[in-house]
This record gives structure tokens, sequence and C-alpha cells, in this order.
């Protein structure tokens, strides 16, 4: 029987270690850390279902923003500033013991979508965005990432005793972009002094996934997740009358070969045996009657890359192919490409040494190191400033095809919740690893 029991203890959480092993102090902060991370279960999921009905917009994360503020406080943290990139909040944790200081992130904001999934918490949420009435809904799983960070910060602040250096704890808004016209998200964080007084040598920031199953984890040393860049292009022909074509230019011709043009950059533009690369027309708006040729065609995408090179090779394909077109069809071309976020960049060094503790948490078996992302993430500038490892936590249900799965930002997104725990034991413990050893 006492077999039987020790094998239930190991089946209960990954790395369970014998008695002997425990009378190392890290080996016992480890199991407080479990310990605390059960503990606070119930109510990372009651925050999770909460923030999930309430979603709010990138700048507009008021109430998350207060929800967040007064755990802080209630944890009796010895530093939390608000109002931080509009609706931002940082937390400093000081331990009683010396050494480092290390960032946890979690991104708060959620995206302009219409929830169809069926829970009971259900985003009923809608709002104005970029002048347009749109339903709101935690479709990335930002609800997740705040709730599971509120966990970290109550375990962490519980074993403030024996806990060294010091934690930020950075909860960001505007991560999936600010409204048209206006700055937020992780480099106004870092202007507006996130990472400053004091500085962290490093930083990490997770982010559940629905191309992972529950109780999986996947990370990859170097470029992890594509750079982003936001593109405009605008024809302008002349109007007339949809029965007489030939009285006029028609910009939506001209934009229809321009897409097709566009999709040629990649797949014989590109050598994409050396890096990914994707450019993609999300959407086009041009006339407003069935017979009438209108005098503009406006359309816009984005180009995700994973070198630099490639990215201003691409930008300057995209122009040429644009521009010629129009040309050759006696139309005008404005084409607008913005760089947005960087390469998502996980220090190699920094990542070697924090895959042993992921390993620990959730099994070797369940850690991987994953394909590229063509996704982005704007954890990527503090990555720019120190070394970061981002990692992503398995959200599809145990059985069913992540492949299959709806996707982060489906409408029909849908997370299990034993992601969470999982996520606030990996951040609690590559926190505490990493301060340990430093």
């Amino acid at each position: 029987m006492p077999a039987r029991t020790g094998r239930c203890c190991n089946e209960r959480f990954a790395g369970a270690r014998p008695m002997n092993d425990r009378l190392d102090p890290q080996h016992a902060a480890a199991d407080l850390i479990e310990e605390a991370a059960r503990q606070v279960e119930g109510r990372v999921l009651a925050w999770r279902r909460d923030l999930h009905a309430h979603p709010e917009l990138g700048n507009r994360e008021f109430r998350t923003a207060g929800i967040v503020a007064d755990h802080l406080r209630r944890l009796g943290f010895d530093e939390v500033r608000t109002g931080v990139a509009h609706t931002g909040v940082v937390g400093l944790l000081k331990g009683a013991l010396p050494g480092p200081v290390v960032a946890l992130r979690a991104d708060m904001d959620g995206l302009p979508v219409t929830e169809e999934v069926d829970l009971p918490f259900a985003s009923k949420v809608r709002t104005q965005w970029n002048g347009e009435e749109v339903g709101v809904m935690h479709a990335c799983g930002h609800d997740c990432h705040v709730a599971i960070l509120m966990g970290v910060a109550e375990v962490l602040a519980g074993l403030r005793a024996t806990l060294r250096g010091q934690v930020k704890f950075i909860f960001q808004p505007a991560e999936e972009m600010p409204p048209d016209g206006e700055d937020g998200g992780a480099k106004m964080m870092i202007a507006e002094g996130a990472l400053e007084k004091p500085t962290p040598r490093v930083i990490f920031g997770l982010h559940v996934t629905s191309r992972l199953n529950v109780g999986e984890i996947g990370y990859r040393p170097g470029p992890t997740m594509a750079s982003s860049d936001r593109f405009r292009i605008t024809v302008r022909g002349r109007q007339t009358h949809g029965a007489a074509p030939w009285l006029g230019v028609d910009p939506i011709v001209v934009s229809s070969q321009i897409v097709l043009g566009l999709q040629t950059i990649v797949s014989r533009g590109q050598d994409i045996t050396r890096e990914p690369a994707v450019v993609t027309v999300g959407m086009i708006r041009g006339g407003n009657r069935e017979n009438i040729i209108p005098d503009e065609v406006m359309m816009k995408g984005t180009i995700r890359t994973f070198d630099e090179g490639m990215r201003d090779d691409i930008h300057e394909q995209m122009t040429d192919i644009a521009e010629g077109i129009a040309k050759g069809n006696r139309a005008g071309c404005q084409v607008c490409i913005n760089k947005n976020y960087p390469v998502t960049y996980n220090d190699p060094a920094l990542t070697a040494q924090m895959v042993p503790t992921l390993q620990r948490v959730a099994g070797d078996e369940h850690v991987h190191e994953v394909p590229k992302v063509t996704g982005a993430e704007d954890f990527s500038y503090y990555q720019q400033l120190i070394p970061g490892l981002f990692f992503f936590v398995g959200s599809t249900e145990k059985g069913l095809d992540p492949a299959k799965a709806p996707s982060n930002h489906s409408p029909r997104y849908k997370v299990d919740e034993a992601s969470l725990s999982l996520g606030v034991r990996a951040l609690a413990h590559v926190a505490w690893d990493w301060l340990a050893t430093h």
C-alpha cells in the first residue's frame, strides 16, 4: 500500500521527489509553491470567468486594471503603479532575502469579436471600436493570462519570507493593438518606466494556445513568433457607370490584380526554406452600389517574417508590385507599410536554463520544442531590452485534435480551464528558480 500511495502522489503533480531530497531548500520551496498553487486554484478560476464575462478592448481595460491593482494591494505589495500606458498596472514584490529582479508579464485586453461559445459566463459585451459597434470577447485568452498572473502574485506573496530578490508584475494593456490614433501596449509601458526602478534582469511570459492540448507546454529558443507589420494600399481610379466601364478606371479590378500579385511575393520571391513569411490581405473596402464603379478602393493586411532582411525585401516588393499593376491599368496607388511588433526572440541561454524547470512542473514528456509561430506578440519589445522567455500552455481539451480546435482569435475559441493551474505553477516556478540560482 505505501508504494501505491507514492505513485499517486507522483501522478498528482509532476516532479514529486523522495523525502530525503526535500531537505534541500530549493526542493522544499518547490513543494511550498505546489501547495500554494493548489490553494489558489479556485480563485484563479473565478477571476478568469469574471474577466471573460467582462472583456475590455485595448487602452480601455479600466475594470480589469482595477481588479488587478486591488488584488496586489491586498497582498501587501511594496509598490503598485496604475495608469501606466493608459491602464497598465505594475506591481513590485520584494522578497525578504537579497537577490536580483525578475519580471513577469500578462496582457489584459480582449478583441473586437462576438463570442459564439456556449458558456454561462460568455461575453455579451458590445462597444465602439474605431468608429464601429462590435462585440467584445477574450478570444485570445488574455483573461487566462491575467488570472494566472494574479494567482502567481498570491503564491509568491505568501512565500516572501524565503523569496530571494524582487518580482516585478507587469499587467499590460493593448497587446492586440490600441485604437487607431492612440499609442499603447508594451512599447508604451517601457516608455513609461515599466522596466525601471528597479530594472529586471530577465522577463518571463506565457500564452495559452489552442495548438496544444491541456497539460502540454511548448517553447522554442531563438526566433519564436514573427514580426508583425500592417499595410494599407489605396487604389485610385475614375468613377463611372457600371454599364460603361471604359469611361472610367475601375479600382476594384486593379485591386483584385494587386491582391493576386501580392501572393507571388512569398511563393516566388522569398527563400522560405530559410525562414517562413506571410503576406495577407485581410480587408478590402470600395464602392457603395452595384452599378457604380467607384473612385477608390482601400485594402489592409498584415506581413509576418522572422528575418529583418526578408522583412525589408518584402516591403520593397509589395510597393513595386502594387504601384506597377496600378500604373499598367492607369490607376493611382499609394502603399503605406507600418512596422509594428519585432520578432519574439527567446534568449537561448535563458531558455536552456529554464526548460528543466518546465519539465519538472509539467513532466518531461509534456514539454516540447514547438515550430515557429507566425502570430506576433509585443512581448518582443521587452526582449529587445532584457533577456526573455515566452512559452506556450496548451488549452485544448485532452482527446481533441488541436489542429481542428477553434484557434485563438476565433469566436469559438474555448479554453480548457485545467490550463490555468499549469500556467500558475509554471510561471511561479520559473520565477523562483531563476531568482534562487542568481
